[in-house]
């Protein structure tokens, strides 16, 4: 059983388009009927959204079997009183979502991830948190990947702030445990009594999605399709204890390992 990534794993970082055999590898489980979940850290897009643009694109799944950050932040952000940094299109999802966003007197910093961000944001959002703001991340991604280049990711931008300010924070979406509790939640309706142990997770994102799904028992998979040109480039200088399992160039390698 599988939890699988999307950005960079499934589809292009560059142009958002399948990576090779990743319809097939979808198409492979649904064949042989093997329960999984495909699991994003969208939030530039409203979940139904994003969800008719990877079926548009070929992959066959139901809505069911797919989670998101956006569908579960209500259980972990409150809706009043929120200072909320990312893409312009983040921004306007959360007023639809029925998000006050305030940028005065915030009860959450709430942080997503965007090419530009500026230290005039930086400071205002130090400012904000030493003055009591709780510091949420929409996710926990180690790097952005776009436009061929490779920017510091949500995750480590929190880690940034909680070492300026000394604060702590939660994150909603990857590698959050209250996130991969839910996907197995919704993985446990076709399967009953199932366990992180029965979990092979596959991403780009290994200090990120696979270093978090290790800990909690997770098989883990790690591709080279997204954010890293080599193992080595990142392998080596993690944890003997959360080194992916596997290592690939993308899925269709792993199709031809099955």
């Amino acid at each position: 059983m599988y939890f699988i990534d999307v950005q960079g794993t499934l589809i292009s970082d560059e142009d958002k388009t399948p990576i090779r055999g990743s319809i097939e590898f979808i198409d492979m489980l649904n064949e042989k009927q093997i329960p999984y979940m495909v699991i994003t850290n969208n939030t530039k897009n409203q979940s139904k959204d994003f969800y008719a643009y990877l079926k548009k694109l070929g992959f066959n799944f139901e809505f069911s079997s797919y989670l998101d950050p956006l569908m579960i932040m209500e259980l972990h952000v409150e809706k009043s009183g929120v200072a909320a940094y990312g893409s312009k299109e983040f921004l306007e999802g959360l007023v639809k979502m029925g998000y006050q966003l305030d940028y005065e007197n915030p009860k959450t910093v709430l942080l997503s991830i965007k090419e530009d961000f500026v230290n005039d944001e930086f400071a205002q959002m130090i400012d904000f948190i030493l003055k009591g703001a709780k510091l949420v991340g929409m996710h926990e991604t180690s790097i952005y990947a776009k436009n061929s280049k490779r920017y510091p990711g949500v995750g480590a931008i929190l880690k940034m702030l909680e070492f300026a300010t000394s604060c702590t924070y939660s994150v909603v979406g990857k590698p959050s445990i209250a996130f991969y509790e839910e996907s197995l939640h919704r993985l446990g309706k076709q399967v009953p009594d199932i366990k992180f142990g029965d979990i092979t997770i596959i991403s780009d994102d290994v200090k990120g999605d696979l270093g978090g799904a290790k800990e909690m028992g997770m098989q883990t998979v790690f591709v080279l399709s997204g954010k890293y040109k080599s193992a080595e480039e990142i392998v080596p200088f993690l944890k003997e204890e959360l080194q992916p399992d596997f290592v690939y160039a993308d899925m269709q390698e792993i199709l031809e390992t099955l």
